[in-house]
């Protein structure tokens, strides 16, 4: 039952994050996924980890025997194949998504929530059954009931560590992350990709949905330019930008002249600003950048 009201919470807050921006929440809902991922990571905390430690300490404090211990072995070995399906499914869509990332970095580094949550659900779950079926074969064995208490508490601990882990990533994502590197540097690649723009001061973005990109940067034009040359740069940089990085959709850019000895080493969006240049830079000289986002 908690398996499926996880479930059922994460597609509400799909469902959710579709609806149209208002003048109160003016860059959308997308968070609203973030919101009720955060919410599975306290139902599996509460729902399933706290509830396996009770019974598992009521078990070794009341061991009774295992009735029907072939009735319990059939349903676990069922329940077993039914999760490894799931978790075969978890995987094939995850790493239509991860690429070349390892699985640690793909669950810390992905901007959309349920596919982290759902893979670390049906680990967890599959990982369970395995503890209950030991814990179940032990106390069958040895007529010993507090097997099957050690088992319960083993999966209290499991649900409990995922569900940190899950609700530890989920409050990033709810403060707000920045986009990752790649595609940090795709935008600096695309607003230097005009003759419009001398440099990219610096560069904030943030996640306001795992589809809603919010990008922010100071740009650096020429002191000669007039105001309809600016306005004009800045607009063909910003459809640069949504051309390379489609889910950037709140784009505000701030044209200034570039002094260098303004620059704060210390400021993160300096420090975005430059590795993402100097990616870009790299990825045009080894030929993996597109032309339209080279500047020589």
């Amino acid at each position: 039952m908690a398996d499926s009201g996880n479930q059922a919470l994460l597609l509400v807050g799909r469902r959710r994050a579709l609806r149209e921006e208002t003048e109160e929440h003016q860059f959308g809902f997308g968070a609203e996924r973030y919101f009720y991922a955060f919410i599975v990571a306290l139902v599996l905390f509460t729902a399933g980890a706290l509830f396996s430690l009770y019974e598992g300490i009521e078990r070794i404090r009341h061991p009774e025997q295992v009735s029907l211990p072939v009735v319990a072995f059939a349903v676990l070995f069922i329940a077993i194949a039914l999760e490894s399906f799931s978790l075969r499914t978890a995987v094939r869509e995850s790493n239509n998504s991860r690429g070349a990332a390892s699985w640690m970095s793909f669950i810390r580094r992905a901007k959309a929530p349920e596919l982290p949550a759902v893979l670390l659900e049906d680990v967890a779950a599959l990982a369970g059954l395995i503890f209950a079926l030991a814990g179940v074969a032990l106390a069958t064995a040895t007529g010993d009931g507090r097997w099957d208490g050690a088992g319960s508490i083993a999966i209290g601990v499991l649900l409990g560590c995922v569900a940190a882990v899950l609700a530890v990533e989920m409050k990033s994502l709810l403060i707000g992350e920045s986009a990752s590197a790649d595609a940090e540097r795709r935008i600096v690649a695309a607003i230097m990709g005009g003759p419009e723009v001398d440099r990219v001061i610096h560069l904030r973005t943030l996640h306001v949905g795992p589809d809603t990109l919010l990008v922010a940067a100071k740009i650096a034009v020429a002191g000669s330019d007039s105001a309809a040359r600016i306005a004009a740069g800045i607009d063909a940089a910003e459809r640069r930008v949504r051309a390379a990085v489609p889910i950037a959709k709140h784009i505000f850019l701030e044209p200034d002249l570039y002094q260098p000895a303004r620059d704060d080493d210390a400021d993160p969006a300096v420090r975005a600003a430059r590795r993402s240049w100097a990616l870009s830079a790299l990825r045009s000289r080894r030929g993996d950048e597109p032309p339209d986002a080279r500047r020589g």
